[in-house]
């Protein structure tokens, strides 16, 4: 019998490439927007966060559910009112999610919902992570540990809830990638500050990859680190972009003090970085990546 998985946030960069590789898998796909009509030819059902409504049907209708919903970390400088709506968007939309679990009879077996590597802090230099590692106390850390709480809100209602803390996402349709292979492929390729942060990235196929096999292996639980086996340094990975599309580096790296004073507080998100391994996909599951290699992957999104 066809298994029903909705899908929220499926609008985005990461919801539209999941949706597809469900379908291919024989999945039914339904989406929970705040539009009438999504993606065209898709079942979609209504809500809105901010005023506390879900459709019902939404919910009594899945099987499974996969919850991306939340406003862009990097879209836009993060002023006191984008802070809060970064915040809300993730913990009020995953607190009415299970609202509507406790409130309705349904048949949800399981819950896969987005965090990110952000739980570790947005600068933690070399030191390896790992799921067991300690939290950090910034703006994005604080946000991703409430958010992570607001999931164990679904998790207490006895249904299997898998949290896959997302690392930097590879592809061309969004996020860093496109920013960084632009100026390379103009001849203006430099690395940022000292070059030196690390980057814990993953293929957008891999992940939602990641995100199927959440769902149907029922081993799998609570939180993992979603990204690829070896972490890169911002140079190494500005190289990798320039030997892919064959042009040259030859400008010196943007130094922190520039991108801080573009950017403020946000600036973090690329000056700083994370080597964060992901130590129980590698060790306790059964999942195979398509593209741990990084040069693979850049071939296969920049070519």
């Amino acid at each position: 019998m066809t298994q029903t998985v909705l899908v929220t946030g499926g609008t985005g960069t990461i919801g539209r490439r999941l949706t597809q590789l469900l379908q291919q898998e024989g999945y039914q796909v339904s989406l929970l927007s705040r539009s009438a009509q999504a993606i065209p030819n898709i079942k979609t059902y209504q809500w809105d966060v901010k005023k506390g409504h879900i459709d019902p049907q939404a919910i009594i209708n899945a099987d499974h559910i996969i919850h991306l919903a939340g406003a862009g970390i990097a879209d836009e400088r993060w002023t006191d009112a984008r802070k809060e709506e970064i915040l809300n968007s993730r913990t009020q939309s995953t607190e009415l999610l299970a609202q509507a679990l406790a409130k309705n009879t349904h048949k949800v077996k399981s819950f896969v919902g987005s965090s990110a590597i952000g739980y570790y802090g947005g600068d933690t230099s070399d030191r390896p992570l790992t799921e067991t590692s300690e939290g950090g106390s910034d703006f994005l850390a604080q946000v991703v540990r409430a958010w992570e709480r607001s999931e164990d809100k679904v998790a207490a209602l006895g249904i299997r809830t898998v949290k896959l803390r997302t690392g930097v996402v590879l592809t061309m349709e969004g996020g860093a990638l496109p920013k960084l292979a632009q100026p390379v492929r103009l001849g203006a390729g430099v690395a940022i500050g000292t070059g030196q942060q690390y980057i814990s990235w993953i293929h957008l196929d891999d992940l939602c990859r990641m995100y199927i096999q959440a769902l149907t292996d029922e081993s799998w639980q609570g939180v993992y680190n979603a990204v690829a086996p070896t972490p890169v340094t911002n140079e190494t990975l500005t190289r990798a972009i320039a030997q892919v599309l064959n042009r040259p580096l030859i400008l010196p790296n943007v130094p922190n003090f520039v991108i801080k004073l573009m950017y403020g507080e946000l600036a973090i998100t690329v000056t700083g970085g994370n080597y964060v391994l992901n130590k129980r996909i590698a060790d306790e599951t059964s999942f195979k990546y398509q593209y741990a290699d990084l040069t693979n992957a850049l071939e296969d999104l920049l070519k």
